[in-house]
C-alpha cells in the first residue's frame, strides 16, 4: 500500500484525511488544508505474516502522535506495520516486537511472493527466521525429551518381555524335569512295551487343571485319603472333572501313580471310573477322573440320610453292579486286574446311583497264566484277606474277600472296624462270622435291611458274604 491514512493533531483541531503520497511530500500542510480535494490512490494488500522492523532498507517512521501505530517500507511493494507500537526501540526490535507484514498489489497482478531472506515461508506466509529460532530450540527439547521417552518405554517393555521369556522357559525347562521324575519317560515306556494305547489318556497342562480347581482351593476338595486329594474342577469345555492330587512324591507312590494310569487305560466298564486323562508336569502327578456326584458308598451306609436313603433294594444292586465290576476285571478285561483295595470308600454313586469302582492306585495287572502275585502287604484293615497278609500273596480272591466285607457292610449297616467292640470281635468280619455261627445274624442286621428285605434274601445274601 503506497498511499497512507493519517490522522494530525493542529492547533487544537483534528483532520483526518488521505492523500496521494508524492503530493504530501510536494506540498506543504497549509496549502492542502486549502485545497477542496486532493488526489488519492488505494491498493489492496494481501497479509503475508510477520516482519522485523530491525531488518527493513528504510528507517522507521512513526506516523502518529500517539504511538497508535508504525511504518516501515521493506521495498516498494511490501510495508511492515506495527499495531499499539507505545515504545519505538520496540517497534524497531523484532525479537521484542512483531509486526504485520503486507504486500501490495501490482495493478492487474495478485502474484506477491514473500521474502525468502531470514524469513521463514508457512502456507504461503511470510515469517521473520528469529521468532521460530525459540521455537525451533524448545522443539528440538520436546523431541529429544519425546525420543528419550519412546526410547525409555520400549527399553522397559524390552526388559519386560525378556523377563517374561526367561520365566517362561524357566517354566518349560521345570516342567520338563517333574514331567521326567513324574514316571513320564516310564509310562511312555510301559505304554509302548505293553501295546497299551495312549491316545486314551490325555496330558492335561498344568495352567488348566490349576484353572479348573481355582488353584486347587479348599472348598474344591472333594476327598482325602492315604494316597491323595481328589478336587472338583471345571474344564474350559465344561465338562466337570475329579483331579486326584498326590500328597507326596517318592518312587513308591510314583509306581503307584504310573500303574494307575496303565491300568485304567485298559478298562471300558460302565461301572468302573473313567480316566480322562493326567497332568505330568507338576511338583505331585495328577489323574483326571470323570465326576461322580454322589459321593461314596461308605458316607451312605454310615451316615444314613432320611431324604436320600439306601434301601434295601438299592443295596442289592449296588453289590450287583460291584460285582459284575470285579468279574470283568478279573476275567474280561484284555489283561486280567487285580484291584487290592476294594473298600467302600473306594465304590461311587453317579446321578443315578450306579456303582463305580475307583481308586486303581495298589492295582496289579497279571499275565493271564499267572494266578496270583506276591507283593508287599497294602489294602485297608478291615478289608484284608487273611491269607494275604499271611503270605504277601495276592490272588483275586482276596479282592472277593474284601468284596464280601462291603457286602456286610451293606447288610449290617456297621464299619469294617469298631474299637468299641471286644478285641475278637473288632474285624466285621470276624463279628459277622461269629453271629452267623451263633444263629444270630438278624441281631446286626441293619433296621432298614429288616424292615424292606424278606428273611429269605437276607439270610441268602448273608451266606453268599
Amino acid at each position: 500500500m503506497t498511499d497512507l491514512s493519517g490522522e494530525i493533531d493542529c492547533i487544537g483541531r483534528k483532520s483526518a484525511f488521505m492523500v496521494h503520497q508524492d503530493l504530501f511530500e510536494l506540498r506543504s500542510l497549509d496549502e492542502m488544508l486549502q485545497m477542496d480535494h486532493v488526489p488519492a490512490r488505494i491498493e489492496w494488500a494481501k497479509f503475508q505474516g510477520n516482519c522485523d522492523l530491525s531488518e527493513t532498507i528504510t528507517p522507521y517512521i512513526n506516523c502518529t502522535s500517539d504511538s497508535k501505530y508504525c511504518w516501515a517500507q521493506i521495498n516498494t511493494r511490501q510495508l511492515c506495520i506495527c499495531r499499539n507500537c507505545q515504545d519505538d526501540s520496540k517497534c524497531t526490535d523484532g525479537g521484542n516486537y512483531n509486526c504485520d507484514l503486507f504486500c501490495m498489489h501490482t495493478p492487474g497482478g495478485y502474484d506477491c511472493p514473500c521474502p525468502t531472506e531470514n524469513y521463514e515461508n508457512i502456507s504461503n506466509i511470510g515469517y521473520p527466521s528469529h521468532l521460530f529460532s525459540n521455537q525451533k530450540s524448545h522443539s528440538k527439547f520436546i523431541i529429544i525429551g519425546c525420543a528419550s521417552g519412546l526410547g525409555f518405554l520400549l527399553l522397559l517393555i524390552g526388559l519386560w518381555l525378556l523377563y517374561k521369556l526367561m520365566k517362561r522357559r524357566q517354566a518349560m525347562k521345570l516342567k520338563q524335569k517333574f514331567f521326567k521324575r513324574n514316571g513320564g519317560l516310564l509310562l511312555q515306556q510301559q505304554l509302548s512295551s505293553e501295546g497299551n494305547n495312549v491316545e486314551q489318556t490325555k496330558l492335561f497342562a498344568c495352567n488348566e487343571l490349576e484353572n479348573a480347581t481355582d488353584h486347587y482351593h479348599e472348598n474344591r476338595i472333594l476327598g482325602q485319603g492315604g494316597q491323595g486329594t481328589v478336587y472338583k474342577g471345571m474344564l474350559t469345555d465344561g465338562r466337570v472333572v475329579a483331579i486326584k492330587k498326590s500328597k507326596v512324591v517318592d518312587e513308591d507312590k510314583l509306581e503307584q501313580f504310573i500303574n494307575e494310569v496303565l491300568i485304567l487305560s485298559q478298562i471300558n466298564h460302565r461301572n468302573v471310573v473313567k480316566l480322562l486323562g493326567c497332568c505330568l508336569e507338576t511338583e505331585v502327578p495328577l489323574l483326571v477322573y470323570e465326576f461322580i456326584p454322589n459321593g461314596t458308598l461308605f458316607q451312605y451306609i454310615h451316615n444314613q440320610n432320611e431324604e436320600l436313603p439306601l434301601t434295601w433294594e438299592m443295596r442289592l444292586r449296588i453289590a450287583t453292579e460291584v460285582a459284575g465290576a470285579l468279574s470283568y476285571l478279573h476275567s474280561a478285561a484284555s489283561v486280567p486286574i487285580y484291584h487290592r483295595d476294594i473298600k467302600s470308600s473306594n465304590i461311587l454313586l453317579d446321578d443315578k446311583f450306579r456303582a463305580k469302582v475307583a481308586d486303581f492306585g495298589t492295582s496289579k495287572s497279571i499275565s493271564i497264566d499267572q494266578t496270583h502275585v506276591t507283593t508287599r502287604v497294602q489294602g485297608t484293615f478291615g478289608y484284608l484277606d487273611p491269607e494275604y497278609f499271611q503270605s504277601s500273596q495276592f490272588t483275586e480272591k482276596s479282592d472277593v474277600y474284601s468284596f464280601g466285607v462291603v457286602i456286610v457292610e451293606l447288610l449290617t449297616g456297621q464299619k469294617p472296624i469298631n474299637p468299641l467292640r471286644s478285641v475278637e470281635a473288632r474285624s466285621l468280619a470276624t463279628y459277622f462270622l461269629d453271629s452267623m455261627e451263633a444263629n444270630r445274624l438278624f441281631e446286626i442286621v441293619d433296621v432298614r435291611v429288616l424292615n424292606e428285605g424278606g428273611k429269605e434274601e437276607i439270610i441268602a445274601v448273608a451266606k453268599l458274604a
